[in-house]
Parts: C-alpha cells; structure tokens; sequence
C-alpha cells in the first residue's frame, strides 16, 4: 500500500499541488496590492495624527491598551478605504498610468472578491472599537461613511481631498473620546490641523495624474488648484504648522515641540523646492516626503512629554 501511494498517488498530486500554491500565491500578491500593505506610506500618514491625539489625550501616557487598538484600528481603515478606492475607480484606473496594474483594473480580483476583503476588514476594524466605549463605537460610525465615501466623490467634486482628510483625521476625536469620554477643543485644533496637511499633501499625490485624470474625469484639487497649486499647498502646510502651534502654546509645550515643527516646516520648503517644475515623479516624492514630517511632529510631542 505504501510502495502503491508512494510511486502513483503522491507523484499524481503533485501538479495539483503546484497549482495551489501557485494560486495562494498570486492571491496573497493580489491582496497585498489591493491593500497597499506593500506600500506602507498610507499608514504612516495616518497614523502619525492618531498617535499626536492618542499621546495628547493621554498627556504623555497613553495605556498600551490605546496604543495596539489604534495602532491596528489604522492599519485595517487604511487597507479597507484602499480597497473600496479600487473597487470605485475599477473602471477607470487601467487608463491611468500609475494605477493600470491594479489587481481590479488587471481582472487578478474580481469585484466581489473585493467585496468580501473590504467588509472583512471593517468586521475586524468593528471587533477592535468594541474594546472601547460607547461614545467612541459611535464615533466608529462616522469614521466608516468617510473611508467609505471617499472616493465616489471624485465622480461630482473637486474636493474629495477635503474628505480623505476628513477620514484620516477622524481618528483624531476618537482617540480624545476612548480616553477620557469626551472631546476638547485641543483634538478639534488637532483635526483642522491635520484636514490642511492631508488635503496639502493628496493634492501633490493628485499632481501625479493630473493629466490622466482629466481624460477620464476624475475630479481632484490639483485639476481646482490649477496653477495655483503649489501656493495653495504652501499655504494649506503654514496653516497646519500654525494651527499645530496654536495647540502647542494651548498646552504649555516647550522647545522639543516646537523644534518637531520647525523640522516639519523644513520638509515642506523641500518639497516646495522639489516640485516647482511640477515634474510627475518630483510631486509623488514629495507627497512621500511628508511622512518624515508627521514623524518629526510626533517626536516633538515625546520629547515633550519625557524630556
């Protein structure tokens, strides 16, 4: 029986094994890019403003509680708002030069597959806010019609940056209402703050595929901006900047902040710098450039805090 398994069977289940894998394979490749889990940028824009509230709300000691929910509940927002983006712009995006590989545009996914993956992920986004209280469950609810939403409104305004920044801010309240119950004006100072920041820094993503969104009708504020973008993001970055400080001198900040600022401030003169030919490639560098920024913010606040 064994010699019988060994010369017939096993070697017969080889090439369906092979296959399987082979299909695993792909499907995690597919799902990684759908998620942009390959491309952490996305995270890290977000969770740099959630970690100023969580370290705000807390002053300075936030529970390790706080930390692994938001920490998790950014990584699986941020995957399932890159989801629904594809599966909006499925029809659309094999015409844009950066996005035709997409596993939507490329048919590697169906749309259902999609689907499934996005209301899988805010099942798992919804088992993490139940660890918290009521107010902040409900608070959840705004967060998921803002992620979700996002990108539809690229079909009828120009201003769908002004949403996301919405969605990448509404940690922000959630975090000040999981920790203490309810919401300072601190965390709204933090919430415009970070609303400028993202609509700054997706307009220059936006500048990327200017061209190509206009031959297929998605509407941005890099197409509104026009050849007013780059003093519109100089302005939209001072007021982040301003607003930040206006939180520092709120709260009784010292120098450590402000210096995560005035670093910040240097990052965004770069990338004034860098794009002023409104090169393709300079402006999504830019766009990249601006996690350091956030991350510089956040290492003001625990010098702050711990110095």
């Amino acid at each position: 029986m064994v010699f019988w398994l060994q010369k017939y069977f096993y070697p017969a289940l080889r090439p369906i094994k092979i296959r399987w894998n082979i299909l695993v394979a792909n499907f995690f490749s597919a799902f990684m890019r759908l998620t942009r889990l390959n491309k952490p940028i996305g995270i890290f824009l977000l969770l740099w403003p959630t970690y100023w509230a969580v370290w705000i709300a807390a002053n300075g000691n936030p529970s390790i509680k706080m930390l692994v929910i938001f920490t998790l509940g950014v990584i699986v927002m941020r995957s399932a708002g890159c989801v629904i983006n594809d599966f909006a712009d499925r029809k659309v995006d094999g015409a844009v030069k950066r996005t035709a590989m997409r596993p939507l545009a490329t048919g590697e996914l169906s749309s259902k597959q999609a689907l499934i993956i996005f209301f899988a992920l805010l099942i798992m986004a919804f088992i993490l806010v139940l660890q918290l209280n009521t107010n902040t469950i409900k608070l959840s609810v705004i967060a998921v019609v803002l992620a979700s939403s996002y990108p539809f409104f690229k079909r009828f305004t120009h201003l769908p940056q002004v949403i996301l920044g919405a969605a990448f801010g509404w940690g922000i309240p959630m975090a000040f209402m999981a920790t203490n119950n309810s919401i300072s004006e601190v965390a709204w100072w933090l919430f415009a703050a970070n609303l400028c920041w993202t609509v700054a820094y997706d307009t220059q993503y936006a500048m990327t595929d200017r061209d190509d969104d206009l031959k297929v009708g998605i509407k941005s504020t890099a197409i509104l901006f026009g050849r007013y973008d780059l003093l519109i993001i100089a302005l939209l970055q001072i007021t982040t900047l301003l607003l930040l400080a206006r939180v520092g001198l709120g709260l009784g900040f010292d120098l450590y902040y402000y210096a995560g600022l005035a670093i910040a401030a240097g990052f965004f003169v770069y990338q004034y710098q860098i794009t002023k030919n409104r090169d393709r490639m300079a402006c999504f560098h830019a766009f990249l450039n601006n996690h350091y920024a956030g991350l510089m913010i956040w290492a003001g606040l625990l010098l702050n805090y711990y110095f």
